[in-house]
């Protein structure tokens, strides 16, 4: 991240907040890094309603950043980026949650959808095309899509939300950005996150291919849904269809392991 500060002026204010709780360090360093959050606010907003503005998400952010700065252990061997990042989305993703902006007619229709997929799969042993679901939920293909574009505004976070995790602090921590520290393992703690990460890529390898693009693309390249679809050659709205299928898909498949395991 660029920085108007030298990185060894960051490292003092960071030591001199650390070591002694300067405030003044504290606040240079909200400043100082304070881009993150409008970088992450800007992409979770790209697939929201157009009520929720970019402004409050950024409001929403900072106090995650703000959290992230008071709890970052210098000595853990992590970028502090990657481990504010985390941070400020779960702040964004709880304020959000807290103001429940999705109505429960699509968060039915998601379950809905999620089901049919697993139910399909287990039939076909395949990813079901759009016909087929459409088939399963007695609507048409058109209706579908459009079911998908309206999940599409209440999915925006959902796939960081498979890998997601609360730590011993309550904090939640990304399996895929954060590093476990070595002085603090939990051998069988370990054991479920590999476990985890491990079921996670299978269900993605398995994704049909344009579905397993965007989400590469948007989660792993950091292209916005417009700039995916320029690459693919389609409209913005049938990415967000894309991702939209590719999060249900792997919320079933994932769910179902689960359910498999406990059975």
């Amino acid at each position: 991240m660029e920085t108007d500060l030298k990185a060894i002026e960051l490292k003092g204010l960071w030591r001199k907040y650390k070591d002694e709780g300067d405030s003044r360090s504290r606040e240079r360093l909200v400043l100082a890094y304070s881009p993150l959050v409008k970088y992450v606010a800007g992409r979770m907003s790209s697939g929201l309603p157009a009520h929720v503005e970019e402004a409050d998400l950024i409001s929403y952010g900072l106090i995650g950043l703000i959290s992230a700065i008071e709890r970052f252990d210098l000595e853990r061997e992590i970028r502090f980026e990657t481990f504010a990042v985390t941070r400020i989305k779960g702040s964004i993703i709880d304020e959000l949650r807290s103001l429940d902006w999705v109505p429960r007619s699509v968060r039915a229709k998601a379950r809905e959808i999620e089901r049919a997929n697993a139910k399909l799969e287990n039939q076909l042993h395949r990813a079901p095309t759009d016909i087929e679901m459409a088939e399963e939920l007695e609507s048409t293909v058109e209706e579908f899509q459009e079911s998908l574009v309206r999940i599409s505004n209440s999915s925006v976070v959902a796939l960081d939300e498979l890998w997601t995790v609360s730590d011993s602090s309550g904090d939640q921590v990304s399996l895929l950005d954060t590093i476990q520290d070595p002085t603090a393992v939990d051998p069988s703690q370990e054991m479920d996150l590999t476990d985890m990460k491990d079921r996670l890529a299978d269900a993605i390898a398995r994704l049909p291919e344009r579905e397993k693009l965007v989400v590469a693309l948007y989660y792993y390249e950091n292209l916005t849904l417009r700039e995916i679809g320029e690459v693919l050659g389609v409209t913005e709205s049938r990415v967000s269809q894309l991702h939209t299928k590719a999060v249900l898909r792997l919320k079933s498949r994932l769910q179902g392991d689960t359910l498999s395991e406990s059975a």
